[in-house]
């Protein structure tokens, strides 16, 4: 899937617009695992799938931080500014984790570009994203995710 290419003087046009989906991923155990390496976050939940099968979820999750941190590679995927030569991650507003991804599951981002708003030098990108989990109903994670762009 290509990203969407746009350019700084027409980024504000596409506030309020869908900017599409990603591309599922897959959230292995060896992910998981590499994560909780980075983090030094070994709770059992997470790297024991022996422990996990038989804990609240039927197997071992992903770290919720884990999931969250996939929202760049993703939203990448989704939208390229042509002209900036500087794109910087400013925040987040809102974070929601509204169900525990399990090893193996897959998941992809439906992101809405909210608003556009003029900072010094640049723009500052609202996003409203929701990491979809294939088969549930309900999403992994809902976040509101800021961002600024230089050109």
């Amino acid at each position: 899937m290509a990203a969407r290419t746009t350019t700084l003087a027409e980024l504000p046009g596409l506030a309020g617009a869908e900017i599409g989906s990603s591309e599922w991923i897959t959230i292995t155990q060896e992910r998981i695992n590499t994560f909780a390496d980075a983090t030094d976050d070994h709770q059992w939940i997470h790297v024991d799938p022996e422990r996990a099968a038989s804990g609240p979820f039927g197997a071992p999750i992903a770290h919720g931080f884990l999931t969250l941190s996939l929202f760049i590679p993703l939203w990448s995927q989704l939208l390229e500014v042509s002209d900036a030569t500087t794109l910087v991650n400013y925040g987040l507003d809102k974070v929601r984790f509204t169900s525990p991804v399990k090893a193996g599951s897959r998941i992809r981002l439906v992101a809405t570009l909210s608003s556009v708003t003029e900072v010094k030098g640049g723009l500052q990108l609202a996003v409203s994203g929701v990491l979809e989990l294939e088969g549930s109903e309900r999403p992994a994670l809902v976040v509101e995710f800021l961002s600024r762009v230089y050109g």
